[in-house]
């Protein structure tokens, strides 16, 4: 069975991106044989729909299951709609997270746990809906029966600020790897 693990940064002892659709990397995880694809999330730095284009990238993969922190109402139903189960509210190292989803310790989502356009940060507050009922607010408490699978948790002013602070260490490299395939492609272009 293979796996599509959200991370920031390419290896199997790196920890879990806790965004789908605005994670740098996704690793492509056999789960019986533990090797991995790293695949660069192209999306990163959509303007808009990342979770949508990023989950129809992670569906041409051929994943059966997709390993998140957490996973927008849009990146939810394109995932779903494709037959790949939702796993959300995964944390720890990636190898750790793929174990614990092969041995069953793992649970798929029965639906988005943060509202839209969260990664962006722009979704505090707010509600997603899906099928008529109501996501749960981000800034309520989240009532979560499942220990083996916990809701995110809402972040403190110092966790934002460090959350922000790699986000635009990530969002550099990023352009840093697009700025050199830039050049090469206008190299080979002359």
């Amino acid at each position: 069975m293979k796996v599509a693990v959200s991370a920031s940064s390419p290896g199997l002892e790196n920890p879990v991106d806790p965004r789908f659709g605005r994670c740098p990397y996704y690793l492509v995880v056999d789960t019986e044989t533990m090797d991995y694809e790293t695949v660069e999330n192209p999306f990163l730095s959509a303007f808009g729909g990342a979770g949508i284009q990023a989950a129809q990238f992670v569906a041409e993969n051929n994943v059966d299951a997709v390993l998140t922190g957490s996973c927008g109402p849009n990146a939810y139903q394109t995932l779903t709609a494709a037959g790949i189960k939702v796993i959300v509210g995964v944390s720890g190292t990636i190898s750790d997270a793929v174990r614990r989803y092969a041995s069953g310790a793992l649970r798929a989502a029965d639906g988005p746990d943060v509202p839209s356009h969260f990664g962006m940060g722009g979704g505090a507050g707010g509600r997603a809906g899906r099928g008529g009922r109501m996501a749960r607010t981000w800034d309520a408490p989240a009532q979560n029966p499942d220990p083996q699978n916990p809701a995110p948790r809402t972040l403190s002013p110092q966790e934002e600020l460090q959350d922000l602070k790699k986000r635009a260490q990530d969002l550099q490299r990023h352009m840093d790897r697009l700025s050199e395939k830039i050049g090469a492609l206008e190299k080979q272009k002359k």
